[in-house]
């Protein structure tokens, strides 16, 4: 009986193996689709994919990917090796959710990419790169703190221009990142003079290129392929694999089943706090939808310092918000920092017309100094005195005075904002400063706003003398003041916002121990 056993059993496993044996290479997936949760970390933070995690066995045939790879081929080379096939079967067979994830982002980020690359006049196969570097998810953010669809560094970021705080971070900015990436990429191609040592300069830095070039004595990506880092040795094969993935991925049965494309929309340039909660509240706009146009917006509000932040609005809702613009900003925009008559933003309509969709009004297209050329514009103000429309519509139309102030001996820029009348936060974001150090001989870039017609600053006189009245009225019956605490509140942007507190009295007047808030808490203010 033993011996039958052990017979029934050898062919048991026999049967198992011949089925094995027949299945198709393109039926593989379905052995690795148990391996598809997290593929967004594992291409973007630090590109942790390696070689020895691709399958061994290559499914698609050596001569079906030479040929195709050949016809791919423009500007940036695309060779083939077993560390590309490699990397092909991964996104094929073993990570096809993943590829079809990114197939569905592709309309959406595309047609930007290609618009800006052709604007640069740099290959446009380098919006692949895009997908290595964020799997297209302009809210990305690696382990070691790299941002954005194309992943820049803070640091990086600063250099070209991408203005980061608490509030605000650029390098999720759609438009911006991707005009930024294009000129760091063109600057690296004209350092090294070879596509692929660019892209592997993007990845780890010049520096490290260099010294692997130095340590090698080559001159190609293959040839120093040894001496780069173990990140950057699969980036360049990867961004190969990528290419052809999105160019025949229908072929081996990966469609994108729920595409996203640009969504229509308008733009309101904001000047002062605006909290995005109540913004979306009172102009019936879903939160989610203002969160994925808007990206770059990093808490549920913009500060009171905020100064032309192109806000952008699904073209759907607009007209709702045009109607009700004054009711809408001046709930949303109010804050105990903000003057009655400060002027929050401004808003442009858009005329649409016909065939829309090819139009740069849709989001992530809206460029913001596209934006600022067009002309028609409507001025919303925070209460009654928006009456005075066509006054303070004069005002906003002409541009900011441009002064040129030198540094002299001993002075900070804590003087010189006091000397203009102006922020220090302004000086630094006109003057692209990371800090608050400056020399003797610095040359500064000041920008002075019109004076307000002599009829709105009469008009907001009596506006602030009323609003002194009523107040007074008002405190007669003591009634606190609430603040309701955001994601991203900390007590010490709470006590600025409300400037008669200090985050002592704050703790103190809601019995607080230690610094932790959590969203939804009730603090009280005044």
């Amino acid at each position: 009986m033993s011996n039958l056993k052990k017979t029934l059993h050898g062919l048991r496993l026999a049967c198992i193996a011949l089925i094995f044996v027949s299945v198709s290479p393109r039926s593989w997936g379905a052995y690795f689709q148990a391996d598809t949760n997290g593929v967004r970390a594992d291409v973007n933070e630090e590109t942790t994919i390696d070689v020895q995690d691709v399958p061994e066995v290559l499914s698609i045939p050596e001569p079906v990917l030479r040929e195709r790879l050949a016809k791919l081929e423009k500007d940036i080379p695309l060779n083939y090796n077993k560390t590309v096939h490699g990397f092909i079967d991964y996104f094929t067979f073993r990570k096809p959710s993943y590829t079809k994830k990114v197939l569905e982002r592709v309309p959406m980020f595309f047609p930007l990419y290609e618009r800006v690359l052709a604007q640069h006049e740099i290959p446009d196969e380098l919006k692949y790169l895009s997908i290595v570097e964020s799997s297209l998810d302009p809210k990305a953010v690696s382990r070691v703190g790299a941002g954005g669809l194309w992943q820049f560094m803070p640091y990086t970021g600063e250099e070209y221009q991408l203005y980061q705080d608490q509030y605000v971070d650029e390098r999720m900015d759609p438009v911006k990142s991707t005009d930024a990436a294009c000129r760091y990429l063109k600057r690296l191609y004209n350092v090294f003079g070879d596509w692929h040592l660019a892209l592997a300069a993007y990845n780890s830095g010049p520096g490290t290129v260099k010294r692997a070039m130095r340590r090698s004595g080559g001159d190609s990506f293959w040839t120093i392929y040894d001496y780069l880092p173990k990140e950057t040795r699969a980036y360049v094969p990867q961004f190969i694999a990528l290419t052809y993935m999105m160019n025949y991925a229908n072929d081996h049965g990966i469609y994108a089943e729920r595409p996203e494309y640009p969504i229509p929309c308008d733009t309101i340039h904001v000047n002062g706090y605006l909290s995005i909660e109540r913004f979306c509240q009172y102009s019936g706009v879903p939160l989610t939808e203002i969160q994925k146009m808007n990206p770059s917006i990093m808490t549920g509000v913009l500060s009171d310092q905020t100064r032309g932040f192109v806000l952008r609005v699904p073209k759907a809702h607009f007209d709702y918000f045009a109607a009700n613009r004054r009711a809408i900003l001046d709930s949303a925009g109010r804050s105990p920092m903000v003057s009655t008559n400060m002027l929050l933003a401004t808003t442009e309509s858009v005329d649409y017309g016909s065939g829309s969709a090819t139009k740069r009004d849709h989001f992530p297209f809206t460029d913001a100094n596209e934006e600022q050329a067009r002309e028609s514009q409507l001025v919303v103000a925070a209460n009654s005195l928006a009456e005075e429309e066509e006054d303070v519509e004069q005002v906003v139309r002409r541009k900011p005075k441009k002064l040129v102030y030198v540094v002299k001996k001993g002075e900070a820029l804590s003087n010189i904002a006091e000397k203009y009348n102006v922020e220090v936060y302004d000086l630094k974001k006109w003057n692209h400063l990371r800090s608050n150090r400056i020399q003797r001989g610095q040359k500064l870039t000041i920008l002075r706003e019109p004076a307000v017609p002599s009829t709105s600053t009469r008009l907001a006189s009596t506006a602030k003398s009323q609003l002194k009245t009523e107040v007074a009225k008002k405190t007669k019956s003591y009634k606190p003041k609430y603040h309701r605490v955001q994601e991203g509140d900390t007590l010490w942007n709470i006590s600025q916002r409300y400037s008669d507190l200090t985050v002592e009295e704050l703790k103190k007047l809601n019995k607080i121990k230690g610094n932790s808030l959590k969203p939804g808490q009730r603090l009280i203010v005044g």
